[in-house]
């Protein structure tokens, strides 16, 4: 039997999921699971990236005890963070996380060179404060850049530490507001326009191809050799792969973050897209994901956190269905709740501006975020289809999210339309499906989405 190996690793938590294929269907099989999480260094939140590569070993060891070698492997992560490294191939300083506050100034620098209008029209990339292009003016303010030979996004790096090999991967690198809306590969105007090294930007790769075998030293290590492959290596990229639908789809990809979008040929930076901060993004298949970033269920898990997590998500569900009349609202997308030092004072704070009902009570607080989420999908649907002259009556929710029972009626009410959930593992499931169209296990993506489909359970709303 061929095993296929999926490392999935998100901001939160990462796990190695062996999947293989068995009468007919997709089987998996999770056989490690480690954390993760930012850290503090020096006013800084960053990623301990050696950690998350002992991790990754790990996994890979636990394969060989038992005894499920995988054929392939493949690596997808959250986007737009990444490493430096200097000619002798040793990262340079620290890989900070996306939700480090280090670009504040450098934005307004960047808008100063090139106005976010015209970086918008450039490179259709939505404007957010970690976006790639501004923490790499950071770098270059501080002086990072000067030793800096290669540059590599967070799987692409952790792929040469596998491989020994560098590649800059397309979706990933969709996510960095450098590439180019028209030409798919990287913005070469603004680059040079921000006097950033040229050097550091190489030929992208796509998804269901080759990267390499496991360093002789690695392999020893782990106890077996096998193909490291691309992925979509965006965990988002690869969700929307196990979308089980084939005639573009409207989805959400459910965690963290709500990813909301289709897929279409090619980007689209109009004014009106700029308008309401949608974003262009790489997919399989040199495909554009035009999605809206929405905050997600980062704010539930924010809270539950204050709550020294004595409720588990269950209880916030049973405790939102008790409240009485409580419709407050708030912008879920708004800056204030990306990072705040406490995510139940800042939820306070904009209903007290906003002249609403203070959420008080662990129910409220939940409905609140709940209804926040529903009443912002809804709104960007209606955005989505204003923009693209497309009607939609179904929403795909994949991921982690859409087991949440209470958000998905919330979202079929708050819009009007059919919603369907699964599969769960989605972004597990899109980096298999990349190991299985490069071994020619399944035809193209239409085979894959049909085996989706038959392998595991959907359910409708």
């Amino acid at each position: 039997m061929k095993y296929y190996l999926a490392i999935d690793i998100g901001a939160s938590s990462g796990r190695h999921i062996l999947s293989y294929i068995k009468d007919g269907k997709l089987e998996l099989e999770e056989i490690y699971r480690f954390e993760n999480g930012m850290e503090e260094k020096d006013g800084h939140l960053i990623w301990d990236y050696k950690k998350l590569f002992v991790n990754i070993i790990e996994g890979l060891k636990e394969c060989k005890k038992v005894g499920k070698i995988p054929d392939s492997i493949g690596i997808d992560t959250w986007g737009v963070d990444y490493a430096l490294l200097d000619k002798d191939d040793c990262v340079i300083g620290d890989v900070f996380a996306y939700r480090d506050s280090r670009t504040e100034d450098p934005i307004k620098r960047v808008h100063e060179i090139v106005p976010f209008e015209k970086l918008y029209k450039r490179t259709g990339s939505q404007f957010q404060i970690y976006n790639t292009v501004y923490q790499l003016y950071a770098d270059k303010l501080t002086g990072k850049l000067d030793k800096a030979e290669r540059f590599l996004m967070m799987p692409d790096f952790f792929n040469f530490l596998l491989t020994g090999v560098k590649k800059n991967e397309f979706t990933n690198a969709s996510t960095s507001g450098l590439l180019s809306a028209a030409t798919r590969d990287w913005d070469f105007d603004t680059i040079k326009d921000l006097e950033l090294p040229e050097k550091l930007f190489k030929e992208l790769s796509q998804p269901a191809t080759l990267v390499g075998r496991l360093k002789p030293e690695i392999a020893a290590e782990v106890g077996f050799d096998t193909n490291v492959v691309l992925p979509a290596t965006h965990d988002t990229a690869s969700a929307v792969m196990a979308v089980p639908e084939t005639d573009m789809p409207l989805y959400i990809s459910s965690g963290t973050w709500s990813l909301l979008g289709i897929e279409i040929p090619k980007a689209i930076s109009s004014e009106i897209a700029l308008k309401e901060n949608f974003t262009n993004e790489g997919g399989y298949n040199k495909s554009t994901r035009f999605l809206k970033n929405i905050m997600g269920l980062w704010m539930i898990q924010s809270v539950r956190k204050e709550h020294d997590k004595k409720y588990n998500w269950a209880d916030y569900v049973r405790l939102a269905e008790e409240v009485k009349d409580f419709d407050s609202i708030v912008d879920v997308n708004d800056a204030r709740f990306l990072s705040p030092e406490s995510m139940i004072g800042e939820i306070q704070s904009y209903c007290m501006e906003t002249n609403q009902k203070v959420p008080e009570t662990p129910g409220e607080l939940a409905l609140c975020v709940y209804d926040s989420l529903a009443v912002c999908y809804a709104k960007a649907i209606d955005n989505l289809e204003k923009i693209t002259g497309y009607k939609f009556n179904t929403i795909n929710i994949v991921g982690g999210g859409c087991q949440n029972d209470y958000l998905n009626k919330l979202t079929a009410k708050k819009s009007g339309r059919k919603v369907v959930c699964g599969p769960v593992e989605a972004t597990a499931i899109g980096n298999v499906l990349s190991q299985l169209l490069y071994d020619k296990s399944v035809k193209d993506i239409i085979e894959a989405k049909k085996l989706v489909k038959s392998s595991f359970n959907l359910i409708e709303y």
